[in-house]
């Protein structure tokens, strides 16, 4: 296996941020309502990771190891002000829905940890499979968590203002628990559990 596809698989599923790191569950457990949330999230956070993982990577060996944090905050910080302005002027609705938690992926711990852990420490192409995995990695998490919270939490799925498809009687009486924040913890602890004993995602 190539170096390249290495540190892709191993951030999708051995360093999954959610099921195995449980870094940045922040963000997981607050937006993860809705298939709207979660791929306006993901995409978000892939963006931001795999630029501050591409710059990173080509300015570590200039930067004073005294001030490598702050620098690097200042480039993770810029990358989402883009963001999150960007959202704001094209997606307005989403951003307004993801509120607070676009601005906080300055300070989410898996980004600032790839590019203290990884991206200071490798080349461009290797750096940019690490954020791709974990990016993925995310991504699969959250959007598969607001697929469960949406569907038995609802009785319907929509996205972006369409309905897919909705469980016939079951949208009278839904499990509207799954969509109180309590009802993320319950989700993520039972994936966590049927992951690990199905042998799916294991802590080395």
């Amino acid at each position: 296996m190539s170096s390249f596809a290495k540190n892709f698989t191993k951030g999708v599923v051995r360093s999954n941020p959610t099921f195995v790191l449980m870094l940045g569950l922040c963000p997981t457990l607050a937006v993860s309502t809705s298939l709207d949330n979660a791929i306006g999230m993901t995409a978000a956070f892939v963006f931001v990771l795999v630029a501050s993982n591409i710059l990173i990577s080509l300015i570590h060996s200039f930067v004073p190891n005294k001030v490598r944090i702050p620098v690097f905050i200042v480039i993770i910080a810029t990358l989402v002000s883009i963001v999150d302005l960007m959202m704001q002027g094209f997606v307005p609705a989403l951003s307004k829905s993801l509120g607070i938690y676009i601005p906080l992926i300055v300070v989410n711990c898996v980004i600032l940890g790839r590019a203290e852990a990884f991206a200071s420490k490798n080349g461009v192409l290797d750096s940019i499979a690490d954020a791709l995995g974990i990016g993925t990695g995310f991504g699969l998490a959250i959007v598969l968590i607001s697929f469960i919270r949406q569907l038995l939490g609802t009785g319907k799925l929509d996205l972006f203002g369409h309905q897919l498809f909705s469980i016939p009687g079951f949208s009278d009486n839904p499990i509207s628990i799954l969509m109180l924040p309590m009802g993320a913890f319950l989700v993520i602890g039972t994936l966590l559990a049927l992951f690990r004993w199905m042998g799916v995602i294991k802590n080395d």
